[in-house]
């Protein structure tokens, strides 16, 4: 039994090579892009967040007598 990649010539071996390459360059640059989506919706909700607690702030110190 040959062994499995023994009949390659370099020409076979640069094009495997570029394949890899190239799949491992997709899959990095995918992953990429997932976390910068997460990071945008995560900064989007702190916004959100942050705007309804001022404003709660604000009804609260105007309804509350007593305030500054």
């Amino acid at each position: 039994m040959k062994p499995l990649f023994s009949n390659m010539t370099p020409s076979n071996w640069k094009t495997t090579l570029r394949f890899v390459a190239g799949i491992v360059a997709i899959l990095t640059l995918n992953a990429c892009a997932v976390v910068a989506v997460a990071d945008a919706a995560v900064t989007v909700v702190a916004t959100g967040v942050k705007v309804t607690a001022k404003a709660v702030g604000a009804v609260a110190d105007a309804v509350i007598p007593g305030g500054d």
